[in-house]
């Protein structure tokens, strides 16, 4: 258990709303597929890419609700293409399209509706 949860749970917060607040990590993940369809479907709030083979990429959950956040950091050898679910769109981008991280880089996705997430890449 993270030290934070340890925390939210120390201050009486239930342990799944405390899990809820904290978000949880994926580590050790692997980018696959070069397109929208055959991209590792993301699990966790924040996601460690640590296998990215040329071309791979990782697409954000079609269960996704506004205020939802998920962090891809990778760590790879190369780019991760980050895929919004089907249909959906990131920065008002064209729908489906992938926005690149550069290896040693992260982004920061949040859904703002259904169909629209904001990120942030770092530089």
């Amino acid at each position: 258990m993270s030290n934070s949860l340890q925390l939210l749970m120390g201050s009486g917060i239930a342990a799944g709303a405390a899990q809820s607040i904290g978000g949880n990590i994926a580590n050790g993940l692997t980018s696959t597929g070069t397109t929208q369809g055959g991209a590792l479907l993301l699990g966790a709030n924040y996601n460690v890419v640590s296998t990215a083979p040329l071309n791979g990429g990782v697409i954000l959950p079609a269960t996704a609700q506004p205020s939802d956040e998920f962090e891809v950091f990778n760590i790879g050898a190369n780019p991760v293409a980050v895929y919004p679910p089907v249909g959906a769109a990131i920065n008002n981008g064209a729908a489906n399209a992938s926005i690149a991280v550069a290896v040693g880089k992260s982004a920061r996705l949040v859904c703002i509706t259904p169909t629209l997430f904001g990120a942030i890449v770092s530089a």
